[in-house]
């Protein structure tokens, strides 16, 4: 964990590359790996102030290290945070956020359009230690504001949505948590700091799954929580320092090396997404197409407002059929026709990665929360990558051309 510096006058696209830790005494210009799990203290007495954080300095690699230090200080950075908390995956960073957060008795509200382990955890997992979760439309604002209890202390919302790109009013949500003594967290994944700042809309809280584009070529695992530094030294990091929800010293300098390309990794993928999309709105087998970058996309509006006129690298799309039977035969077709991009159930990569969201991410879920999530058996999401765009495109239409 670490406070994010006085770095206003640079713009983010420096942030990027720039904003990290103190160089050491050899004068490294690529910032340093660190991999040592504890640290030599100067004194006894500087040992014990550490350890009950009156002075600062590293003390244990569960706490802290200075690589990982490097990689937070850059995301709040480039989130316009006071401070962020890493931890080892995504998922762990939303646990973190709960178990910081929330005790029994205490009610949590959250899109019914998130990620699938998401839903899970919140919806199955932590109500075995009495903590109360209710799941709303992702672009109802009326339904939010309904659904607020006085036990209420947290609103989460992915935006835009896995997979279905859902987009929600930040600056509307955060309106309704505030007002009820709540606050506001925002799973940021999709867009990235690249394309939006939720903080800036009023979110409190903004969660990252650096897995994901954060790192942008599939190689290791990440989670961050990007908040004020009250937030994360009085909630987040206790937790941490008690469970061990820590990120490896490798994997945050991995990730650190990621933030830097971020920007146009983003901007050429959410290009090449646009135009598959385009591309898929005109295939004779499709059915519908999700990307907030359309016009045709319900909340375009809103994304184009909120995600810097830029709709993302992800869409999804539903392939035309009579039965769920038989949509989830046919994208299976579909998948199983490509010879170039991935069948994967990761997103972020400069590859383009395609999966079944319904048999995959969303599969531990009951029929009934899939519905209403609006994840379909013919349903296809395809994270694009940096491919040539004809490239990407003939590789689908093998399968959508021979239904």
């Amino acid at each position: 964990m670490t406070p994010k510096k006085e770095t206003t006058a640079l713009h983010r696209d420096t942030l990027a590359v720039r904003e990290a830790v103190a160089r050491s005494q050899y004068g490294e210009n690529s910032e340093a790996l660190y991999l040592t799990s504890g640290y030599v203290q100067p004194s006894a007495r500087a040992a014990a102030a550490r350890f009950a954080g009156e002075e600062e300095g590293f003390t244990y690699g569960r706490y802290g290290n200075p690589t990982v230090a490097s990689f937070e200080q850059r995301l709040a950075a480039m989130e316009g945070t006071e401070a962020c908390m890493s931890t080892a995956s995504g998922m762990s960073a939303i646990l973190l956020m709960c178990m910081g957060l929330l005790k029994s008795g205490d009610h949590v509200l959250c899109s019914q359009s998130m990620f699938g382990s998401t839903i899970k955890l919140i919806g199955t997992d932590l109500a075995k230690f009495g903590v109360e979760s209710t799941f709303v439309a992702q672009t109802d604002v009326s339904a939010w504001a309904a659904a607020v209890r006085p036990n209420t202390k947290l609103l989460f919302a992915e935006t835009p949505t896995n997979p279905l790109t859902e987009v929600c009013d930040i600056r509307a949500l955060a309106d309704i948590a505030h007002q009820s003594g709540a606050l506001l967290a925002v799973d940021n994944c999709f867009a990235t700091p690249a394309l939006q700042l939720p903080v800036t809309l009023g979110a409190d809280i903004i969660m990252h799954s650096g897995t994901k584009y954060l790192d942008g070529q599939g190689r290791v695992m990440a989670g961050a929580l990007c908040a004020s530094q009250q937030l994360v030294t009085e909630k987040f990091l206790p937790v941490l320092k008690s469970a061990g929800m820590t990120l490896a010293p490798f994997n945050a300098w991995v990730v650190l090396k990621g933030l830097e390309t971020l920007d146009i990794r983003m901007r050429a993928q959410s290009a090449n997404a646009l135009a598959l999309g385009h591309w898929l709105e005109q295939c004779k087998s499709v059915q519908r197409v999700f990307y907030p970058g359309l016009a045709s996309h319900p909340q375009h509006a809103l994304a184009m407002r909120q995600q810097s006129g830029c709709g993302g690298a992800v869409l999804s799309f539903e392939v035309k059929a009579d039965s769920p039977a038989q949509a989830r035969e046919r994208a299976f077709h579909v998948l199983d026709s490509m010879q170039v991009l991935s069948l994967s159930t990761n997103l972020g990569d400069t590859k383009t990665l395609v999966a079944h969201p319904a048999s995959t991410s969303h599969g531990r879920l009951t029929d009934a929360q899939r519905q209403s999530a609006g994840v379909s058996q013919g349903l296809i999401r395809v994270a694009v990558g940096l491919e040539h765009i004809d490239d990407i495109a003939t590789d689908l239409a093998r399968g959508l051309e021979t239904l």
